[in-house]
C-alpha cells in the first residue's frame, strides 16, 4: 500500500480549498455596511413585544445576506396596524392580524421579495408550524419612519406573529427569542 506524502496531502487540501471557498459554501455572511442611529422623535417609536429603539449615535451593523443554514432566531413582532412591525407588509400593502401565522423574514432570506406569501416551516421547542411570508425584516436599514425607528434586523431573523409562538406551545412568558430551524414548505 502506499502512502502519500504531505506535499500531496497539503495539495489536495489546496485544490479543495479553491473549489469550495468556506466564504461561499460555509456560514458566513459578512456584514455590507452600517448606519449610524438616530434618536426617534418623540413617541415614534413602538417599543411593543420589546423591541428596541435606535439610539443616537449608535452604529448598527447592516447586512443583505443571511447566512447559508437555516438556523435562526425567532422573534415576536406585530404585523398589526399600529403594531411594533411598523408600516404595511411588503409582500401585499396590507396590515395582517397577529391571530394568523405569519412572519417576516431577514433580508437575505427574504431574497428581494421571492419568498412573498410562500409557506416555511418552523421547527423549534420541539414543534413544528407553517407560517406565510409576508413580509421582509430588513437586516440593511432602519433607524427610520418606514423602520418603526428600530435598529436593522440580525441576518438570522424569523419575526413572528403570535400565532406561531402559539402554534409552538411556548409559553407566553417566555416569548421574546427562539433558537430554530425553518425551511420551505
Amino acid at each position: 500500500m502506499k502512502s502519500f506524502s504531505i506535499g500531496a496531502c497539503l495539495l489536495v487540501a489546496l485544490v479543495l480549498l479553491v473549489s469550495f471557498p468556506p466564504a461561499i459554501y460555509g456560514q458566513t455572511c459578512p456584514p455590507s455596511g452600517s448606519i449610524m442611529g438616530r434618536e426617534p422623535p418623540p413617541g415614534e417609536c413602538n417599543t411593543e413585544n420589546d423591541s428596541d429603539c435606535c439610539v443616537e449615535d449608535e452604529v448598527y451593523t447592516t447586512y443583505t445576506c443571511s447566512p447559508a443554514t437555516t438556523q435562526a432566531t425567532l422573534t415576536l413582532n406585530s404585523f398589526e396596524e399600529g403594531g411594533d412591525g411598523g408600516s404595511e407588509s411588503a409582500c401585499d400593502n396590507q396590515y395582517h392580524s397577529d391571530d394568523t401565522p405569519i412572519v417576516a423574514l431577514s433580508t437575505g432570506w427574504f431574497n428581494e421579495n421571492d419568498r412573498c406569501k410562500k409557506f416555511i416551516t418552523i421547527n423549534g421547542n420541539g414543534r413544528s408550524v407553517e407560517a406565510m411570508v409576508v413580509d421582509e425584516c430588513d437586516s440593511a436599514m432602519g433607524c427610520d419612519e418606514e423602520h418603526a425607528y428600530q435598529p436593522p434586523c440580525r441576518n438570522n431573523i424569523v419575526d413572528a406573529s403570535k400565532a406561531v409562538w402559539k402554534a409552538l406551545g411556548v409559553s407566553e412568558d417566555n416569548w421574546g427569542e427562539l433558537d430554530i430551524s425553518w425551511s420551505d414548505a
